[in-house]
This record gives structure tokens, C-alpha cells and sequence, in this order.
């Protein structure tokens, strides 16, 4: 049986309605900054990433998009999840989103809301949606 190395995580492409205010919403959450275009048929994109090129978010337009709003129940991505170290930075978080204009509510299912943290027996976690209304999770895993 042969073996193959292990894979990680090289980047996240995410298609979107507005291109450039997605690239501004997506660089003051996560702190990116821009690399590079990424012209492909059919439509354009941008890849955003910090500065360790650890996070690096891939932000596409599609000439065939129809501009409806994502929705996780379909065939697809559901959602990326991001990890912080402790409960507090999620806390931290709760507020850096609103500074973005994401703001609180009893659940994330609208563009730009997001959830109470929820305390699970596998982490706490904060739900978040962009402007399309991808979902996006922010975990802190349990303390050892």
C-alpha cells in the first residue's frame, strides 16, 4: 500500500456578487491584504492574503453568476471554520465583526449577522455571514 503526504489547507475561493466590496469586507475581517489577480474563463478573481500567507482567501466574480444569496443546504461548500486560540478571542471577535458592520442576533442567517457563542463539548463557536450570506465559524477547541 503506498503512502501519500498529507494535505493542508492552501487556500479557501469563494464566489461572490461584488467583487470589490467583498475584497474590502474580507480584508478588514481577517486582516488581508491584496496578492495577486486571477483572471480565469468565464470571470475574474483576486487572491487576498496575510502576511505569512497562512490565510489566503480567493475571492471570485463569475459572468454566469445570478447574484442570489449563498445557501448552505445545497450541493456544495457548507462553511469554512477558523480556529482562535481561547473563548475570549472569540468574544474579541464578537466585537471586531460589528466594527465591520456584522451585527448581533439570536441566530446568523442573514448576510452580515452573527450568532450568540455557542459553548459545545467540542469547542465554543462563533457563526458569522458575509455579504452573500456564506456562513463562516470561528471555533476555540476546549482547553486541555
Amino acid at each position: 500500500m503506498s503512502t501519500v503526504a498529507p494535505a493542508r489547507l492552501h487556500h479557501l475561493a469563494l464566489t461572490v456578487t461584488d467583487l470589490p466590496a467583498s475584497i474590502n469586507w474580507y480584508s478588514g475581517v481577517f486582516g488581508l491584504r491584496y496578492v495577486m489577480d486571477a483572471p480565469h474563463p468565464g470571470g475574474f478573481a483576486q487572491l487576498l492574503a496575510d502576511e505569512a500567507m497562512q490565510l489566503m482567501i480567493v475571492l471570485h466574480r463569475h459572468d454566469a453568476n445570478e447574484g442570489e444569496l449563498f445557501r448552505e443546504s445545497r450541493t456544495g461548500l457548507d462553511h469554512p471554520g477558523f480556529v482562535v486560540p481561547t473563548r475570549d478571542d472569540l468574544v474579541a471577535w464578537q466585537e471586531h465583526l460589528e466594527s465591520h458592520g456584522v451585527v448581533r442576533s439570536d441566530t446568523a442567517d442573514k448576510p452580515l449577522t452573527q450568532s450568540p457563542i455557542a459553548d459545545e463539548d467540542y469547542g465554543s463557536v462563533l457563526v458569522f455571514r458575509d455579504p452573500d450570506n456564506i456562513q463562516l465559524e470561528l471555533v476555540a477547541l476546549p482547553s486541555a
